[in-house]
């Protein structure tokens, strides 16, 4: 049982949600939005959106500039 972030394989855990998984990665960057089998999760919704086991998820944050 794995998912894939950013391509890279990790372990899946019954009832994981996007915040639990973003813990679990100890990444400090501050992603906007997660996107899950190509559904956008927006971060007010990362509390409560499981992700499923064999799910490819990608990572993306804001970024700002002129």
């Amino acid at each position: 049982m794995t998912i894939q972030v950013q391509g890279k394989k990790i372990p899946w855990k019954e009832g994981m949600t996007v915040s639990d998984l973003l813990d679990e990665l100890d990444d400090p960057y501050p992603y906007a939005v997660v996107r899950i089998d190509g559904k956008i999760v927006c971060r007010p919704d990362f509390d409560t959106t499981q992700v499923p086991d064999g799910s490819q998820i990608f990572l993306i944050s804001m970024v700002a500039g002129g």
